[in-house]
């Protein structure tokens, strides 16, 4: 039988894993798939070094158009990025009849509703692996091996560059600022790393796994993301001594009022998996009825364990080859006229917990007006901590540290309490807040 013909737009990191994966594995792929693939053609700007990589036996042109108007291609590998021509690209490969492979989670959680409503108009597949954590196959997880459940919920690390700060913070006891720039020196983050350390990656990535679990369409514009610049390394000395880790957690929850949809900074018990989770490391946690509490854990980035969920993907689609539209795995893992309009809750109607950091005079009463305000608000105290004057401030020092982890509350009512809280004139300075999560059960 002849092989299943790939073309891929662009040859980068993940691009160059995806050929040599293919090229070491050929045998192991074709036992698996049933008959071989075989990246027949390659768009890149640089066809020079492109030639270079592949050899002769493979055609390179500076025009991606070139490769969706090849009929001998089966399957398109968009590995551009972005949601500009990537975006075209994607819907030309469709229109054209093409299965269409990407990594592209920016576009997905975008641009994913027109993007699978396309595909399954024209009978192809959009896989999409490789957009969410890399190597670790949560979305073959979520779409079939958890088909039985009804996803509760799913917390996750699920950018490396952020972790990798995060734990060296905690570490080696340094600010942001210090450990960002080693990150950049060492590679794990970009030069404008603001994708990144801003949540917005991870919240393109909860995004569909959030479409996923719950059988809703993506939507990215209605979640709550919140990076990690304003963390400093007494916060996560602070959550230490607690018996917590700070990670950024992308989660979404089922709950009575809709569906929970967010990215932020969070406390995570030191005892939990999740929170043991160090370096540029992903991991994603899913709580379903029937099987529990699940974790999946490996490399969320670089070129070859991307690459292995390229190939997943393009066996997947080798194997489905001439499988009837209908009878297919759906995008969504939901069948696409049974997607629902769940709504998303905005982050006022989120409940959880709180670690409140507040910078204070250090006199008689503080602690007691702080106390009230919370108290007349409705929100239970879990826990204070509060530093001695010299052990924030120095010898001498008249400020100090109260630290304190609320049990649930509404954030929007959280929100009135902190705005309360700040107007007294004995805190000193603005109040940091970090929801805890427990992720228990």
């Amino acid at each position: 039988m002849k092989a299943i013909q790939v073309g891929l737009l662009g040859i980068g990191t993940v691009g160059l894993g995806t050929f040599s994966v293919l090229q070491r594995n050929q045998e192991e792929i074709q036992r698996r798939a049933g008959r071989g693939i075989e990246i027949a053609m390659v768009a890149v700007r640089d066809v020079a070094r492109a030639r270079s990589i592949v050899g002769p036996d493979v055609k390179v042109v500076n025009d991606a158009r070139a490769v969706i108007a090849n009929p001998e291609i089966d399957i398109v590998v968009e590995l551009i990025g972005g949601c500009g021509v990537a975006k075209q690209l994607v819907l030309e490969a469709i229109a054209a009849g093409k299965h269409v492979v990407t990594a592209n989670k920016a576009l997905l959680a975008v641009h994913g509703t027109e993007i699978f409503s396309a595909a399954c108009a024209k009978g192809v597949m959009v896989a999409f692996e490789a957009a969410v954590a890399g190597g670790i196959p949560i979305i073959k997880a979520l779409r079939e091996g958890l088909t039985a459940n009804r996803i509760q919920w799913i917390a996750g690390i699920i950018n490396g560059t952020t972790n990798f700060i995060l734990s060296e913070m905690r570490e080696k006891g340094l600010d942001f600022e210090v450990v960002l720039k080693e990150a950049q020196r060492l590679g794990y983050a970009e030069a404008d790393p603001t994708f990144d350390i801003e949540g917005v990656d991870a919240g393109h990535k909860v995004t569909l796994m959030s479409a996923i679990a719950f059988g809703i369409p993506v939507q990215f514009d209605k979640a709550y993301v919140e990076g990690i610049t304003k963390l400093g390394a007494a916060d996560i000395r602070y959550a230490e001594q607690l018996g917590y880790r700070i990670k950024l957690l992308g989660i979404t929850k089922r709950t009575p009022k809709g569906i929970e949809l967010r990215v932020h900074p969070s406390l995570v018990p030191a005892k939990r998996l999740l929170a043991n989770v160090e370096g540029a490391m992903n991991a994603v946690v899913v709580n379903g009825d029937a099987v529990g509490t699940t974790l999946y854990y490996g490399k969320g980035a670089g070129s070859e364990p991307s690459a292995s969920a390229v190939v997943a993907d393009l066996v997947d689609i080798t194997r489905l080859h001439t499988a009837d539209p209908l009878h297919r795995v759906p995008h969504l893992a939901f069948q696409p006229d049974a997607l629902t309009n769940l709504p998303v809750l905005p982050m006022s109607e989120v409940v959880t917990s709180y670690y409140l950091r507040l910078r204070v005079a250090d006199q008689t009463g503080v602690l007691a007006q702080v106390t009230g305000i919370l108290a007349s608000a409705g929100i239970s105290i879990d826990a204070v901590l509060q530093r001695e004057a010299d052990e924030v401030g120095g010898e001498g020092s008249t400020q100090t540290d109260v630290i304190i982890l609320t049990h649930d509350a509404r954030e929007g009512t959280m929100n009135e309490a902190i705005a309360r809280l700040q107007a007294l004139p004995t805190v000193l300075a603005p109040i940091v807040r970090i929801r805890k999560e427990e992720l228990a059960g």
